[in-house]
C-alpha cells in the first residue's frame, strides 16, 4: 500500500482543493478502509456551518472495502464491502436508551479519520464497534452511498409514525425529499405529494413517485384539498430550511396530524408559530436528526431487497479531482439530485 493519498479540502463551495494526505495509521482495534464511492450531501454545502470548520475533509456517505485490519478486530477481514457510519452512539446513556441515539454526546464527537472524500479512511474502534455494515451483495458502490440519506428518513419516518393510508406532504424535493417520497409510498402511504422552488426538482418529485408536486410559492392548502378530497395532509415532512417552507407547514397540515422537521434553517432564522390553531387542532410537531445504528440496518434491508429504489437518484459520478464541480452541482440544485465522488475513478 503506498504511504499518501488524495484527499478533497473543503475551503468554501468554490473552493475545494484536491491535496496530498499521508494515509491513516490505524491501532489495534480500528479499521482502514478503502473509499470506492462517496455522497456528496446537502449539508456539506452549507456554508455558515462549514466553512468555520475549514479547512476540512468532509464526506460521510461512504461505501468502502476494508483494506486493513487492526490486530484485535473480530468479524471482518479485507476485501470485505462496508458502509460506515461517522457519528455513533454510545448505546447506554440516558438518550441512547430511550430511543433519542442522534442526541448522545458520544454521536457528536465520534468521526472517521479524515472524512468520506479521500481514498483511504481511518475507522475509529467506536465506530468499528456501533458503525460498520456489509453492503449487500446485489448493491453496487453507487446505490451504497444513499445508505445513510435513507436512514435519516427511515429515522424520521418512524417518529412521525407514518401509517399506512396516510397523506404525505413533502416540502423540499432535494435528495432527501426524493427519498422520502419512495420510502412513505412503500410504507403505504395513500397519496404523496410535493414542492420545491426548481423546476428540475418538481419534475423529479413527479418521476419518483408522488402523485403531483407544484411550486412551492403557489397556494398548496388550496392545491392539497383539491386532489385530495377536501383533506390536507396527515403527515407534512419539512426536508428543506426556508423559513417559507416552515410556515407553511403549519396551513397544510390536517387536524391530528404531524410535521416533521427534517432540515436545518439559518442560525438566527426565527419563526412565527401559529400556536392556538395548532393547539386547537391537536397538531404533534417533531424532528428528526442524523440515523442511528438501527435505521441504517433498516435502510440497508430497504435498499438490499429492492422496496426503496435509489440507483436513478445518483445523477453525477466524478472523479475525486472533479470535487470541485461535484460541491458546485450539489450548491446550484438546478441540475442534480444525487453527486457522487468516486476515488478510484
Amino acid at each position: 500500500m503506498k504511504d499518501t493519498m488524495r484527499v478533497a479540502v473543503y475551503y468554501n463551495n468554490r473552493d475545494v482543493r484536491v491535496e496530498e494526505r499521508p494515509v491513516p495509521r490505524i491501532g489495534p482495534q480500528e479499521l482502514l478502509v478503502k473509499v470506492r464511492a462517496s455522497g456528496i450531501c446537502g449539508s456539506d454545502v452549507l456554508e455558515w456551518y462549514r466553512v468555520p470548520k475549514a479547512p476540512v475533509v468532509l464526506g460521510h456517505e461512504i461505501a468502502a472495502e476494508i483494506a486493513e485490519v487492526g490486530g484485535e478486530v473480530r468479524g471482518w477481514n479485507a476485501g470485505d464491502r462496508v458502509f460506515v457510519s461517522h457519528h455513533v452512539p454510545c448505546g447506554e446513556c440516558t438518550y441512547c436508551r430511550s430511543g433519542h441515539e442522534t442526541v448522545c454526546e458520544t454521536l457528536r464527537r465520534t468521526n472517521f479519520d479524515p472524512g468520506g472524500f479521500a481514498e483511504y479512511v481511518r475507522v475509529p474502534e467506536a465506530n468499528v464497534r456501533h458503525g460498520v455494515f456489509r453492503i449487500p451483495a446485489g448493491l453496487s458502490w453507487e446505490e451504497a452511498t444513499l445508505i445513510e440519506p435513507l436512514g435519516c428518513a427511515v429515522r424520521g419516518q418512524r417518529t412521525a409514525r407514518i401509517e399506512a393510508g396516510n397523506t404525505v406532504l413533502v416540502l423540499g424535493s432535494g435528495i432527501a425529499g426524493l427519498l422520502h417520497i419512495r420510502l412513505a409510498a412503500a410504507k403505504g402511504a395513500a397519496n404523496v405529494f410535493a414542492t420545491d422552488v426548481q423546476e428540475f426538482r418538481i419534475q423529479s418529485a413527479k418521476r419518483v413517485g408522488a402523485k403531483t408536486a407544484w411550486h412551492a410559492r403557489e397556494d398548496i392548502p388550496a392545491k392539497l384539498r383539491a386532489e385530495n378530497a377536501g383533506r390536507l395532509a396527515d403527515l407534512v415532512l419539512v426536508s428543506t430550511g426556508a423559513t417559507t417552507a416552515i410556515a407553511q407547514a403549519f396551513r397544510c397540515v390536517e387536524p391530528g396530524g404531524t410535521v416533521l422537521f427534517f432540515a436545518p434553517t439559518e442560525p438566527k432564522a426565527t419563526i412565527d408559530v401559529p400556536f392556538n390553531d395548532l393547539w386547537r387542532n391537536e397538531v404533534t410537531i417533531t424532528s428528526t436528526y442524523g440515523a442511528a445504528p438501527r435505521d441504517i440496518r433498516r435502510s440497508i434491508e430497504l435498499l438490499g431487497n429492492g422496496s426503496v429504489a435509489v440507483r436513478d437518484l445518483v445523477t453525477h459520478r466524478l472523479p475525486l479531482e472533479d470535487a470541485q464541480k461535484g460541491f458546485a452541482l450539489v450548491a446550484d440544485g438546478r441540475e442534480s439530485i444525487k453527486v457522487v465522488l468516486l476515488p478510484g475513478m
